[in-house]
């Protein structure tokens, strides 16, 4: 039986990624001090890895497809497939940023201020090609954590530093003065491996389902039954992803109603929903919307 080994990245990533898989119809079981969990796909086999180093093993074809970060595929230099962006953030929907970021009390406010001095940070290679293409010359070392307090501490003079909502820049005193890329976890693959019929389909059905249940996480489920004196009326201000599904009552004036939209609608529509006599309104979640 052939099989796709996928890589399935550890940190902040791995309880999401894992959750989102179970949403999409696999099951990721852990085993304790075990970086090879079992998944209730026999075509499938999982490695755990650091998303800073997954490009790299994709690349090599020791994973033949992987979640990580586009930053950290551009890091690595890597010469990889990429399937489908998945955008992850419960906060914001929106990408990760690396920043530039110096002291609050610091007279730079400048990229062109940094020219001479030291930058801390653990995306080394972008930034130090993000300095090179300005034609200025910095001193940068690899930052293995807490690069926050270095700035603070005066170990170095600014940083380069990931965030989503920049509380914790924030939280150290730090101050922005310029946005240096923005990163979205992604699906790579092994070019080799994509190049291959049955693992490319087996790769786009995933990708389909991860998308659809990323997708099925910002919209919801809405039903309701209303009066056909409402019913056009209803129609015309109802949002859908296409178009609304109306079936009519067993042997009644009535329509039962049910749409698919953005969860933010929900509070403002109810209402007014209710206002054109709607009733028997029901909200449900869904776990994937291909």
């Amino acid at each position: 039986m052939q099989q796709l080994k996928i890589g399935i990245p550890k940190g902040s990533l791995e309880k999401a990624t894992i959750a989102l898989f179970e949403k999409s119809g696999w099951k990721i079981k852990l085993m304790s001090r075990n970086y090879f969990p079992e998944i209730d796909d026999p075509e499938l086999s999982c490695s755990i890895c650091r998303p800073q180093e997954m490009s790299n093993y994709v690349e090599s074809g020791m994973l033949d497809v992987g979640i990580t970060g586009h930053d950290w595929t551009l890091e690595n230099g890597s010469d990889v497939e990429v399937v489908e962006e998945l955008v992850y953030s419960k906060v914001s929907k929106k990408p990760t940023r690396w920043v530039i970021a110096v002291a609050g009390d610091s007279d730079i406010t400048t990229v062109e201020q940094l020219n001479g001095k030291r930058i801390a940070t653990e995306l080394v290679n972008v930034t130090r090609r993000f300095f090179e293409e300005r034609g200025l010359q910095v001193d940068i070392s690899f930052s293995w954590g807490a690069t926050e307090a270095k700035a603070v501490s005066g170990l170095a003079d600014a940083i380069v530093e990931v965030t989503e909502t920049e509380s914790t820049i924030r939280a150290h005193g730090l101050r922005i003065i310029h946005e240096l890329m923005q990163s979205n976890t992604q699906l790579i693959a092994n070019k080799e491996a994509w190049q291959d019929p049955w693992k490319r389909e087996k790769i786009e059905n995933i990708a389909m389902l991860l998308q659809g249940a990323l997708r099925a996480d910002r919209i919801v489920g809405l039903k309701m039954n209303i009066p056909e004196e409402s019913l056009e009326t209803l129609i015309k201000e109802l949002p859908s992803v296409t178009a609304p599904t109306v079936a009519q009552l067993y042997k009644q004036d009535w329509f039962s109603v049910e749409t698919v939209i953005s969860e933010h609608q929900v509070r403002d529509l109810v209402p007014m929903l209710r206002k054109l006599g709607a009733k028997g309104i029901v909200e449900y979640s869904l776990n994937k919307v291909i």
